[in-house]
């Protein structure tokens, strides 16, 4: 018989506001990240001495002994944090807490992840001090955009994906922002005319290719099943959380560019995504919705063939043809505008925004939704994405 206390469910959801960065002046990025924290600790009707496991990623800089002094836990039983690739870990530190349940290690693990570019380090910067550096400025490879266009004018190359295609994906994204009212975006609805005049960032990416740089947190409670009686909302099944890097990805795009050129074209995650579905026991034609990672426009049409979405090659007249738009589509996708229009906290609001969909919540929900896929960051290493189930 299976253990319910050790079945890892998400319980609670919370967020701060989001704003553009530099918008938030009044609170630290600590206080942020408390914030999300106690407003999903409510959500999931417990206590902050109930919680007993902390899980963050991407070197979040909120560590979780002054976490535990400022929120009242009483004890750490588990922390851990996902390291590197940027937003490649935001499904992992929900794998991190995952496994944490299902081994007993914890009884309730909030994971989170807060930003306030405008006081702390800006993500979109460039910063001299990797030592990847040494492999990408003497390039121009001096900023995310320039690194990612590489990847996406490779697969423009390799299956003559257009920039018409990668603007579908951005005008699906703030379509659905505008219904959001948390969303920095909420109030600028694009078209592809708007899409097509905006500057070139770095050549195939224009300015609406690329995400949000923003200031907020977002936080979520892993329960075990019998440890969720006393949940508020609907109670949403992990069914599957992994994470991963393929044989000689090193830090992708982020760092030398020195990929397998078999797969330079690709996400890094199609071995964890086929080991992700597995471990859910589910197929990807079973999804209802899905929220992937959108750093860049280019990056979701390669998740999309990863995760089996479509097939290689095809994901640029998938979107074309309208199948990730809402509330049409045979997949939608980022219903709360995703990176690129609801706001940039590395990708976990797309988690928040999963969940969403899953309790019937969104504002672009989908009927019947049941099943949804998130995505961490492509390309990078490590890779991370989650499968999520209504029960």
């Amino acid at each position: 018989m299976i253990d319910a206390d050790r079945i890892p469910c998400i319980t609670g959801i919370g967020q701060t506001a989001y704003t553009r960065w530099g918008g938030t002046v009044d609170r630290s990025e600590f206080s942020l990240a408390c914030e999300a924290i106690l407003a999903a600790i409510a959500d999931a009707g417990l206590r902050p001495d109930d919680i007993d496991g902390i899980a963050s990623y991407s070197s979040d800089r909120n560590e979780p002994a002054m976490l535990q002094r400022a929120l009242g836990i009483e004890q750490v039983r588990f922390a851990s944090m996902v390291w590197g690739g940027g937003g490649g870990g935001a499904c992992g530190g929900l794998a991190h807490a995952a496994a944490a349940i299902e081994s007993g290690r914890a009884r309730h693990v909030v994971v989170f992840r807060a930003l306030c570019q405008g006081q702390q380090f800006r993500f979109g910067r460039f910063h001299p001090w990797t030592p990847e550096t040494a492999f990408t400025a003497p390039f121009g490879l001096f900023s995310p955009p320039q690194m990612a266009a590489l990847v996406v004018q490779r697969h423009m190359h390799l299956y003559g994906t257009t920039s018409v295609q990668l603007g579908r994906v951005a005008i699906a994204c703030r379509a659905n922002a505008t219904r959001n009212p948390a969303a920095v975006m909420r109030d600028r609805p694009i078209t592809m005319e708007d899409y097509l005049a905006s500057r070139m960032i770095a050549s195939p990416l224009r300015l609406l290719d690329c995400c949000l740089e923003s200031d907020g947190a977002a936080a979520i409670v892993v329960s075990g099943l019998a440890s969720a009686r006393d949940a508020r909302a609907p109670v949403i099944e992990i069914l599957a959380a992994a994470q991963g890097s393929e044989r000689g990805w090193g830090t992708g795009l982020l760092g030398g560019h020195n990929q397998p050129v078999e797969s330079y074209a690709t996400g890094n995650s199609t071995v964890m995504a086929r080991e992700l579905f597995a471990r859910a026991g589910v197929m990807p034609d079973d999804l209802d919705v899905a929220q992937v990672y959108d750093a860049f426009t280019g990056t979701v049409l390669i998740a999309l063939e990863d995760y089996g979405l479509c097939g290689r090659g095809e994901s640029g007249p998938f979107v074309e043809a309208g199948h990730v738009d809402w509330p049409d589509g045979r997949l939608p996708i980022n219903t709360s505008g995703g990176n690129l229009s609801e706001a940039y906290i590395h990708g976990f609001n797309l988690t928040i925004e999963a969940v969403r969909q899953l309790r019937g919540t969104s504002t672009s929900q989908v009927d019947g939704a049941r099943v949804c896929l998130v995505t961490g960051g492509q390309a990078v290493s490590p890779v991370s994405g989650a499968i999520l189930g209504a029960r």
